[in-house]
């Protein structure tokens, strides 16, 4: 089938789009698994009354508590807020998608 080439150009821009919804919806996943993994860490932390020991290149050195839920706590709250962006972003470049998606489904048919 043969498309004009307005048309053309819309749907390749609907697969750059779509690609680039793909790509985000890759560092969201990569993203919340992180928050998962802090999450879980300052639970255990919280929930320890032994030492705390912090994973440094291929050792393990013993460190303060607070130190480390600290650390934990900022590194929570800013994948928090990087998962915040992401969701807004996959929120705008899904209304785009599925807007050119119409556009080009009417000129198709």
């Amino acid at each position: 089938m043969e498309f004009d080439k307005q048309t053309q150009e819309k749907i390749q821009e609907l697969q750059g789009y779509e690609q680039n919804l793909h790509g985000l919806l890759m560092q969201k996943q990569a993203f919340q698994m992180e928050l998962t993994e802090t999450e879980n860490a300052l639970s255990e932390i919280a929930s320890s009354k032994d030492d705390i020991f912090k994973l440094v290149g291929n050792i393990m050195v013993k460190t303060d508590k607070k130190k480390v839920e600290d650390e934990l706590t900022k590194k929570k709250d800013l994948l928090s807020l990087r998962l915040k962006s992401i969701e807004t972003q996959e929120k705008d470049l899904t209304n785009t998608t599925e807007e050119l998606k119409k556009e080009v489904m009417k000129k198709i048919k």
